[in-house]
């Protein structure tokens, strides 16, 4: 019998669980893959003290609460992270040649076994909540640099608050470079390590921002901007300055925007890129990194957010023959990762598919990517004057943002050409709108049109820290999720302050909500008879279309999100 069997069994026979809820937790388990105890506490059937003190009487081990110790480095070294995280567990203190770890499992004897054996010691275990050792784990492994403290601990004194940083850097830092550069300038180990902590904190931009009587860093962390540091103001040219040696831009040049990109080469195989945004301030130059990790690009639709008839009428559309696909929404709400995984779908080695993009932010095999240069003139419009005489199957634009590249577009996919492209409008049926205004005629944006997608980014709930709070009936009618449904529904927020691995907001990851408006004949006849953004609207939800205020909804009642985050994330039907 497996671990998990044997501790359900005890639970059952100690009447701290029913037959019932042991049955739920299995079936959870199975979609989860999580170990039995975790499931059960996730689901409220048992409290984690109690399953703690229940294990440690069950098989005669100590229970303590990490919470209580301070770790130190040399025992965490024992024991590589790859271990403990698939044993769970994690070394607490060495006295002499035993060594002392805390377990969720201690029956596990494999793991006792492995931990013998890698670290010569003889083991002794004491058994802590599953919890508490994920966030040890998290903690003692994983731990970012403390670059908030690390200004405060430097000797600043050989700065020079109005110089131009180091003066040689490269395009492509690597890791170990960033480790040796501790012995050198201030500034320069600063730079360097704000870029480390950024990828550590999963942050999707950097802000180091300048002002009259202070300086200040911001990481935009699952769409939010936290602050992280307020470096001395004295350092301002010199970080700014070294931010631009690495990102090879003009350092003397302090009055206009420039654009660069710095690589960071994290290991072997994998790389880092920044695009890096200069913009002039009133006092002083701010700069915004935008993290690209081609690793974390997530190409596959069905993990995006889409629900499966949206989907399938998003797959319906793109696998045409021709016509034109639209993807919609602010700046940082994902269109580029939904682009990028229609490409995936369609990119096989029958078709010929040309990309303009400004900028090209991920390299994709068998996919021909061009860079816009508006100082030459090679705009979205030129590329797709020349895409046209190439030859192409499938052509991706990366925005439509005037007439020229809206006609231009429009054409191509009149003339047997799958043409995807974005917009910056607030919902599905206004970009429709949009079209029209910038001087399309309706007849070729009825032609034309195959389908258009809005879509924003909803921050999850954190999955370590999850937790159910009390029904907020007035906050779910104001959100306006459906009546028969309230009583129905289960509320869950990230734990109190949160834990290390949301970094104490409540919230990890986030999801794509997603508006999928298919243009069906009814939807042409009404976009010819001239009916506004609203009535198109209203039409398509009668049509059968949900509104990105219905996907979040849906989201919300999964326990995927929460009630403030569909509000941030939607506008009202």
């Amino acid at each position: 019998m497996s671990s998990g069997g044997r501790l359900g069994e005890l639970l059952v026979r100690e009447n701290l669980i029913s037959l019932a809820q042991l049955q739920r937790a299995h079936d959870e388990q199975r979609q989860s893959g999580e170990r039995l105890g975790y499931t059960l506490t996730k689901l409220g059937f048992i409290d984690e003290t109690e399953l703690t003190q229940f294990l440690s009487k069950a098989y005669g081990v100590p229970s303590i609460s990490l919470a209580d110790f301070d770790i130190k480095r040399e025992v965490i070294d024992l024991v590589p992270k790859e271990v403990a995280t698939r044993h769970l567990c994690i070394p607490v203190n060495r006295a002499g040649g035993t060594l002392i770890v805390a377990m969720a499992d201690p029956s596990n004897l494999t793991a006792i076994d492995d931990l013998k054996f890698l670290t010569s010691y003889n083991i002794e275990v004491v058994v802590a909540s599953e919890a508490a050792i994920r966030e040890a784990i998290t903690k003692y492994y994983e731990k970012g640099v403390d670059v908030e403290g690390l200004w405060r601990d430097l000797n600043f004194d050989d700065a020079d608050g109005d110089g131009d940083g180091d003066g040689g850097g490269s395009a492509a830092i690597d890791l170990s470079d960033l480790a040796k550069s501790a012995d050198d300038a201030p500034v320069v180990r600063l730079c360097n390590l704000i870029l480390v902590d950024a990828i550590k904190r999963n942050a999707s931009d950097i802000h180091v921002e300048p002002y009259e009587k202070e300086m200040r860093v911001r990481y935009r962390i699952d769409g939010v901007l936290y602050e992280v540091m307020k470096p001395p103001l004295k350092l301002k040219n010199a970080m700014t300055s070294r931010m631009k040696i690495m990102a090879r831009l003009d350092i003397a040049e302090r009055r206009l925007p420039q654009d660069g990109r710095i690589k960071l080469k994290l290991g072997k195989d994998k790389e880092m890129d920044y695009r890096v945004s200069v913009c002039p301030t009133l006092f002083g130059e701010k700069i915004v990194m935008r993290l690209l990790d081609k690793g974390n690009l997530q190409l596959d639709m069905t993990k995006l957010g889409f629900e499966a008839e949206p989907l399938r009428a998003f797959k319906d559309c793109i696998h045409r023959p021709y016509g034109m696909c639209l993807v919609t929404g602010p700046t940082g709400s994902g269109k580029t990762t939904t682009l990028y995984s229609a490409l995936a779908e369609l990119n096989k080695s029958s078709e010929n598919i040309s990309t303009a993009e400004d900028p090209v932010e991920f390299n994709l095999p068998g996919i021909n990517q061009c860079q816009m240069a508006e100082s030459i003139g090679f705009n979205f419009a030129a590329a797709l004057r020349s895409f046209l005489r190439q030859d192409p199957d499938i052509i991706m634009v990366g925005e439509i943002r005037d007439f020229e590249t809206a006609e231009i577009a429009i054409k191509a996919a009149l003339t047997g050409h799958m043409v995807i492209s974005t917009l910056h409008t607030n919902d599905a049926p206004s970009t429709i709108s949009r079209l029209l205004n910038m001087g399309i005629e309706p007849f070729l944006v009825t032609a034309a049109l195959n389908v258009i997608v809005a879509q924003r980014l909803a921050r999850r709930v954190c999955g370590e820290c999850k937790e159910e709070i009390p029904l907020d009936e007035a906050g779910l009618r104001e959100v306006q999720v459906p009546e028969e449904l309230i009583p129905m529904t289960k509320l869950y927020k990230g734990r109190g302050t949160g834990c290390t691995r949301c970094n104490g907001t409540g919230y990890k990851g986030r999801v794509a909500l997603y508006e999928v408006l298919v243009i069906n004949d009814g939807l042409k006849e009404c976009i010819l008879q001239g009916f506004s953004a609203a009535e198109l609207k209203n039409e398509a939800i009668r049509l059968g279309m949900k509104t990105l205020r219905q996907a979040a909804i849906t989201k919300l009642l999964e326990g995927v999100t929460t009630i403030p985050e569909v509000v941030r994330c939607s506008a009202p039907d």
